[in-house]
């Protein structure tokens, strides 16, 4: 008897998202990317503080009107649905009830263990949704990475990528696209 190939299962968003709702990945750090459900790496205190230390800094730095919200899942479309380390969308908590934000002003991703997956998979899933804005704290050199300007990739691992890649090292601030007067600086964002 011939053995068929093996597959894997290509999740929904509204698939997952009934799991989600009936409890399936209560405690569990899970995450929808392209279809796949990926279980996050566990968090160092390094990392952890980075994350902390990015939100208060960019807290303290957007006008009225905007927040962050911290590891929350994001609907960037019918197959993924990421939760990254920050992500600064505009309204208030209360605006996102009865649905996850799509289209974040800027996405966040503190990296250390997940720098690669985070520049490449995460990176080409950001610039597929249409996310102008995308920075990774790069905490192994001490940097942040900005990424912008999506533009379609048939090599990048969802079809896109970003056109414009800077790294700011300290002591150079950024400001974001979206919010210009939000400016940070880079030796504050990292712990």
């Amino acid at each position: 008897m011939k053995q068929q190939p093996l597959t894997a299962w290509h999740w929904k968003r509204s698939e997952y998202e009934k799991l989600v709702d009936l409890g399936l990945f209560h405690a569990k750090p899970v995450e929808l990317i392209g279809g796949q459900l990926l279980v996050a790496e566990p968090q160092g205190s390094y990392h952890a503080t980075g994350i902390s230390v990015a939100d208060d800094v960019l807290r303290a730095a957007l006008p009225p009107g905007w927040y962050i919200r911290i590891q929350a899942p994001v609907a960037l479309d019918d197959e993924s649905e990421p939760e990254p380390d920050l992500a600064v969308v505009s309204g208030s908590p209360r605006t996102y009830r009865e649905a996850h934000p799509v289209r974040p002003a800027l996405v966040v991703e503190v990296a250390d263990s997940s720098l690669a997956f985070d520049r490449r998979e995460k990176g080409s899933l950001y610039a597929r949704a249409g996310i102008s804005d995308y920075w990774i704290v790069n905490l192994m050199d001490r940097v942040v990475e900005v990424y912008r300007d999506p533009a379609p990739d048939m090599a990048a691992p969802y079809g896109w990528r970003y056109g414009s890649h800077d790294v700011v090292r300290p002591p150079d601030s950024i400001a974001l696209r979206a919010i210009p007067s939000a400016r940070v600086m880079v030796s504050a964002l990292l712990p």
